[in-house]
């Protein structure tokens, strides 16, 4: 209901608000191949060791068409199935009317009311639409793996900057050393303003190796973010991303509406044509779209 913004969708999210915010959300990112699902696997087992609700957002921005989220990850965590502790959905861009940052947000608070104690969203590349995605979680973890070469380098600034732990997955294979001082220069380089140095977990994540590691330091974080009191404002942050991402898809949707599509096209014929310019255009429907 909430991805395809089936009618009642904001009724439903407006009323069920009120009872998130209890749920840790973790978000997971990395490039393809670094063994995102099989971790996510592993921590899910993990937390339910402790008797710990668990919520899997599996998001994949790249593939519309393919369907590589909900062949992928519901082959590798269909074990979890019979256990009414897991809930599992896999998301990729299709259905998605709003960006697809909003859609997940969305589905996160649905889960997050549902009681969910701990949501982990694993997407999968390290593009634009991750940086967004992983914005939404409290706790922000980048797997890479041996055998990248100098891709670390390359790999988003924004992802870097946003990981609050690193994790080198199949950390048995050569080069993990490599991986680890690669991310150790980018470090010395960029100075996070709340003043944590992300930790960098070894794991190899087939074999369960590293996984009680990496939950530790998911709960350092947790602990330093209170001890400094910097939890809320980090969420303040994070609100003020959603909200403008918000207020971008709604403005849209009403432009939208307004438009039709017969007007558009009209519209851009005559930019097309340079009969009108698009700047003095989008001002007017700015205009408009503001007044009703």
């Amino acid at each position: 209901m909430v991805e395809n913004r089936a009618p009642g969708w904001s009724e439903m999210l407006k009323a069920i608000f009120p009872h998130s915010g209890k749920a840790r959300v973790l978000g997971l990112t990395g490039p393809p191949g670094a063994g995102k699902s099989t971790l996510v696997d592993q921590l899910a087992r993990f937390y339910r060791k402790d008797d710990r609700k668990v919520g899997i957002v599996a998001v994949d921005p790249t593939s519309p068409y393919t369907g590589g989220a909900i062949l992928g990850d519901r082959i590798r965590m269909q074990e979890h199935f019979s256990d009414p502790g897991i809930y599992i959905r896999s998301m990729a861009t299709r259905g998605s009317l709003g960006g697809l940052a909003r859609t997940t947000a969305d589905v996160t608070t649905v889960l997050d009311a549902s009681g969910r104690d701990l949501i982990m969203i694993e997407t999968v590349g390290v593009g634009q639409d991750e940086v967004d995605i992983v914005r939404l979680a409290d706790v922000t973890i980048l797997i890479l793996v041996p055998g990248m070469g100098d891709d670390v380098q390359t790999i988003k600034a924004g992802i870097m900057e946003i990981a609050d732990i690193f994790v080198i997955n199949k950390s048995d294979r050569d080069g993990a050393e490599h991986v680890e001082r690669e991310i150790r220069s980018l470090q010395s380089l960029a100075m996070r303003h709340d003043g944590w140095t992300p930790p960098i977990v070894k794991t190899v994540a087939s074999q369960g190796v590293g996984i009680k590691e990496l939950a530790s330091a998911v709960s350092d974080y947790e602990a330093y973010l209170q001890k400094e009191n910097l939890a809320l404002p980090k969420s303040v942050e994070n609100w003020q991303e959603r909200l403008v991402e918000m207020l971008r898809d709604a403005m849209l949707e009403k432009a939208r509406t307004q438009l039709g599509d017969g007007n558009l096209a009209r519209l851009a014929a005559e930019v097309a044509e340079h009969k009108r310019d698009p700047y003095t255009l989008v001002e007017e429907i700015a205009a408009n779209a503001g007044k009703s």
